[in-house]
């Protein structure tokens, strides 16, 4: 496994990337990097159709404030094991096996290899899946949140249909077939005025030369499949107990222009859920990462706030 830079998307200096087994003997692409005289590591969790490259920019920006960085392409994206053989389609059978993926990380990489103390940065489905983690597991200082998925966009479909049409195709072994609506081929390949992820051009430009040079990092439609996990991961989740806090301080912060997560679903969770901070950065698309430069350093100086606080 490699990692694949560009002029415009410089790798972090010293990156090193390793293959990690994960359940059922998956192969998982990693990568961490450390600069000189660390304050600790920063796991940084990309979302669904993601890659490591997307984030070369934010290794580099965390490094630059003394941290060091660990990431990995979930299991069936990036370069990391495909889940359907000859299909590039978003898949996963149940959230439990992305659980998997970040303890395999977790014991080989962030503890084997990186020095502590540790802290999260997730973004979008990986804000789910840490979601997840922070139920119980207290593995990390502070954790921030960007988009969490925890609640999806169904434009004007009534959600006990979506729910219904996603059961169905599971039961008759259709998981695998991607949903009608979604393009084949990767998001980030789409023409930019019609993304609904990032106002940066040049951001978008970015991520869209390195799927053109290496187009096996990319992923298509979601699958019937991995709407019935998502949908019964986001009920578990929204079903956080009252009296239960998160195992290390958590900051949730909203994109106000998001399109693809539900920020509805975000502000229920937080009702409910206890000892979660949050704040909305309002001029934002989904992507509060890969945004114009002045979205991100108000994100980066929030992140940074909140993490040494």
């Amino acid at each position: 496994m490699q990692l694949y830079p560009l002029p415009t998307n410089k790798a972090p200096d010293n990156i090193q990337c390793v293959e990690v087994l994960a359940s059922g003997g998956l192969r998982l692409r990693a990568a961490y990097a450390i600069p000189k005289n660390p304050k600790g590591t920063v796991l940084l969790l990309g979302g669904r159709a993601e890659f490591i490259e997307r984030y070369f920019e934010t290794m580099n920006d965390l490094m630059r404030r003394g941290y060091a960085v660990s990431t990995f392409d979930w299991r069936g994206q990036g370069g990391s094991q495909r889940l359907i053989s000859g299909s590039n389609n978003g898949y996963i059978d149940k959230y439990a096996d992305y659980d998997s993926d970040i303890d395999s990380i977790y014991t080989r990489v962030l503890v084997a290899q990186c020095p502590k103390p540790f802290y999260g940065l997730a973004h979008s489905t990986g804000g789910h899946i840490l979601l997840r983690t922070l139920r119980g597991k207290k593995w990390l200082e502070r954790a921030v949140l960007t988009a969490p998925l925890l609640g999806l966009n169904f434009g004007a479909w009534p959600i006990p249909l979506v729910r219904g049409l996603a059961t169905s195709a599971k039961i008759f072994g259709l998981g695998k077939r991607r949903l009608p609506g979604f393009p084949r081929q990767p998001v980030q390949a789409l023409a930019f005025a019609k993304n609904p992820l990032t106002s940066d051009r040049k951001r978008w430009d970015r991520d869209a030369a390195t799927l053109l040079t290496h187009p096996e990092l990319g992923t298509g439609a979601p699958t019937y499949g991995w709407l019935r996990a998502t949908l019964d991961s986001i009920d578990e989740l929204q079903k956080w107990p009252a009296d239960q806090g998160p195992s290390c301080p958590t900051l949730i912060v909203m994109a106000g222009l998001d399109r693809v997560v539900n920020n509805a679903g975000t502000k229920n969770f937080l009702e409910r859920a206890p000892g979660f901070s949050s704040l909305t950065i309002a001029d934002s698309q989904h992507e509060i990462l890969n945004e114009k430069p002045e979205i991100r350093e108000r994100f980066l100086a929030a992140f940074e706030a909140f993490i040494s606080a």
